[in-house]
């Protein structure tokens, strides 16, 4: 490599920096706007035969609104106010703080007036929310700016996703064959991540949660959502939650309600996990549990809430990476002894 090579080397790893760290404040967001891309793009190739590019790209942006952020924003509304219920229902007495004052007391020969103490907390508390008021305001400014530039993104990269992939496909020093086999296989670990596991974690959570509705669990859109989280485990899932249910009512002497939505969870939810679960994910490519569970949890930490979708799609883009390698590694190894 001569000195001239060696320079622009350096500048574009330099700038390449630089960039990265203007995308970090809002990787969540751009993420999210890859993602949305993704799943809208044919769509787009469609609206494109019967409109331009500009309001094909508009119009989905407007579906994503409202087909996917508002529902988004409902179920947070459903799911925050099922939680207020949660500790608004807590009453006092059954608490039975007397009973806990004379307990801790006959125990370790301290006097402890529980509720002086809790309210004092919860002063120390206050003092410190109404400190943290502008980081509060810093967050919902963010936030918005973020969800503006997702919208901002997602249009681009719907109206111009053909021209950005055909500057990486001219950029990227691989033959044509190989660039279709390697974009095919990312293809498909896209798909059965989205299909085979978002889609079906969704299915699985909504079916279980009809059975906390139907046997009256306390605040069962909460646990609904738990569920769908939950699901997009492999192995772990709903049980968590409507096994805990069960208990829950044989505890309060409903023993039919609890055998009823045992027998519902098991089977029903279980059939949906067994067989629904397959056949989505043998249409595209077949990642075990294993990688589904590493690249979620992993994901979490590593991209924040994108990571219950993304980490499974690098671990599983490194798998499908390493087979195009194995298939085409020797030949390209040729090519470039014959240059």
């Amino acid at each position: 490599m001569n000195r001239s090579k060696g320079v622009l080397l350096a500048v574009v790893v330099i700038f390449a920096y630089l960039s990265w760290q203007l995308v970090v404040p809002f990787l969540q967001y751009v993420l999210g706007a890859v993602l949305i891309a993704f799943v809208l793009y044919p769509l787009q190739e469609r609206l494109e035969r019967v409109s331009s590019p500009g309001i094909a790209a508009f119009v989905l942006v407007v579906l994503a609104i409202v087909g996917f952020i508002v529902p988004f924003v409902l179920v947070a509304l459903v799911v925050a106010d099922d939680a207020a219920d949660m500790v608004t229902s807590v009453d006092p007495q059954d608490l039975q703080i007397a009973d806990l004052e004379e307990w801790i007391a006959s125990e370790t020969g301290i006097e402890v007036d529980v509720t002086e103490t809790v309210a004092d907390s919860g002063e120390q508390i206050g003092s410190i929310l109404v400190d943290q008021t502008t980081a509060w305001i810093s967050t919902i400014t963010h936030t918005l700016i973020g969800f503006g530039l997702t919208l901002f993104l997602l249009y681009y990269l719907l109206k111009e996703g053909d021209r950005l992939m055909a500057w990486i496909r001219d950029r990227t020093p691989l033959p044509s064959d190989v660039q279709e086999d390697f974009y095919g296989e990312l293809d498909e670990v896209m798909w059965a991540v989205l299909a085979g596991h978002v889609l079906i974690a969704i299915v699985e959570g909504a079916i279980a949660g009809l059975g906390l509705f139907a046997t009256g669990i306390p605040n069962a859109a909460f646990w609904t959502f738990v569920m769908i989280v939950l699901s997009l485990v492999p192995l772990i899932g709903a049980f968590l939650v409507w096994g805990p249910a069960v208990l829950y009512l044989f505890a309060t002497g409903e023993p039919l309600l609890a055998i009823a939505l045992a027998v519902y969870s098991a089977i029903v939810v279980g059939v949906a996990d067994d067989y629904l679960r397959p056949i989505v994910v043998d249409r595209y490519a077949d990642l075990s549990p294993a990688i589904i569970i590493l690249g979620v949890l992993g994901g979490i930490y590593a991209f924040g809430i994108m990571g219950l979708f993304f980490g499974p799609v690098v671990i599983g883009a490194l798998i499908a990476t390493v087979d195009v390698v194995d298939e085409h590694y020797w030949r390209l190894e040729g090519d470039a002894e014959g240059t």
